[in-house]
């Protein structure tokens, strides 16, 4: 989308240089707030982090995952970015009077999008460039941050940040040490009535801030699971009826799916390792995880029987000859993340496979998890 950022030095800010090639957004979104709001936290992260990437942080990636984005845009403004085992959100704002950075209370309360450094972004479409004109720690706004209720944000006056960004990266450097998180209470759990009930609420595109809407508790709950997030996306999108595992299998994986790492496949005889009954389909779905630099696959694929229909979860190694390490889980869940009898395989001693099978009713919906957690990994709902 652009060419490489250029950066250079004003006042110890750092400044980059955008080379638009093409400003379209790859999403649609549910107002023309939230359709702004995408595309200037498109251009600023993809700028700072083709930056990052280039001169500090080769291994640098947006957080959770690239899908997720527009689940986040479409009601929160910022973008998070991980990096050597840390974690930056960037925070950006068109105003041409910069004295303030002001923080969503999502990236500061919210257990799972809690990060270490927030960085203060300006940008200025017109001329071309993305300024960082300072940065605080989820520990500084917590301590430091004035809460302002009417918009849910944290906010710390611009003398307050620290201006040169070339002393975080001294500082994690010579002072690994420093205490950058504090600590933030746990969210409640909500019911899959509950969630259910703020969904059909809040995909409302007569809402124009949903996030306003409701107390931070149930929001805050809602934003955390990335499978209720996205669903209340598509809701936002007009989209009423999300596609199930097996139209997956009958027509073709959904946009969104691709997008994740889904496939549709056919068990051919590169799939000699494992032995299908007769009432097992030829096609299956397959997504690829990554865990400690090695690479696995979760498949999932009907078998049928006379009583109902059974769905089996399988991981395996990308490499026939690789094994299951010790210790990894491969665990279901409900919807709303509560555990059933049978719903987890652990390995013991190395295997060749971990696996669930469940008897699953249409309509029904799980989640998957795998430990140790993969990269990239966040929750997803995936309907029967």
């Amino acid at each position: 989308m652009f060419d490489t950022a250029v950066g250079f030095a004003v006042d110890n800010d750092l400044v980059l240089e955008v080379v638009q090639t093409s400003s379209n957004l790859e999403h649609n979104y549910s107002t023309s707030g939230a359709n702004q709001r995408a595309l200037i936290n498109q251009m600023c992260s993809i700028t700072f982090l083709d930056w990052l990437q280039a001169e500090i942080a080769p291994n640098a990636r947006v957080h959770p995952n690239r899908a997720a984005l527009p689940s986040i845009w479409e009601v929160v403004n910022g973008t998070a970015i991980s990096f050597d085992n840390s974690r930056l959100v960037l925070i950006p704002t068109l105003a041409m009077d910069v004295d303030e950075l002001r923080v969503p209370q999502e990236w500061v309360d919210i257990p799972e999008w809690v990060a270490d450094y927030y960085l203060a972004v300006q940008f200025n479409s017109d001329e071309g460039w993305v300024r960082v004109f300072g940065y605080t720690t989820h520990q500084q706004i917590k301590s430091l941050g004035v809460y302002e209720a009417s918009d849910r944000t944290y906010s710390l006056a611009s003398e307050q940040l620290i201006s040169d960004l070339n002393i975080l990266w001294v500082t994690r450097q010579f002072s690994p040490e420093e205490i950058t998180r504090a600590s933030v209470s746990p969210l409640q759990n909500l019911s899959q009535n509950q969630a259910e009930n703020l969904l059909q609420r809040l995909g409302n595109t007569d809402i124009k801030f949903p996030r306003l809407e409701v107390p931070f508790s149930l929001w805050g709950a809602l934003m955390a699971h990335g499978g209720w997030r996205q669903l209340l996306y598509e809701l936002r999108q007009g989209l009423t009826q999300p596609k199930s595992i097996g139209q997956w299998l009958e027509e073709g994986v959904s946009n969104f799916a691709q997008i994740l790492g889904w496939q549709r496949l056919e068990f051919n005889s590169n799939f000699a390792f494992r032995t299908r009954s007769e009432n097992t389909t030829n096609l299956f779905l397959s997504r690829q995880i990554s865990i400690n630099s090695n690479t696995y696959k979760l498949l999932i694929f009907p078998i049928r029987n006379e009583e109902a229909e059974i769905w089996r979860f399988e991981l395996r190694s990308v490499n026939p000859e690789d094994m299951i390490p010790v210790g990894f889980q491969l665990r279901l869940l409900t919807e709303d993340l509560k555990p059933f009898p049978h719903n987890e395989d652990i390995a013991t001693t190395p295997v060749e496979q971990l696996y669930v099978e469940v008897m699953l009713e249409p309509g029904e919906s799980l989640v998957w998890e795998v430990t140790p957690l993969p990269e990239e990994y966040e929750r997803e709902i995936l309907r029967f």
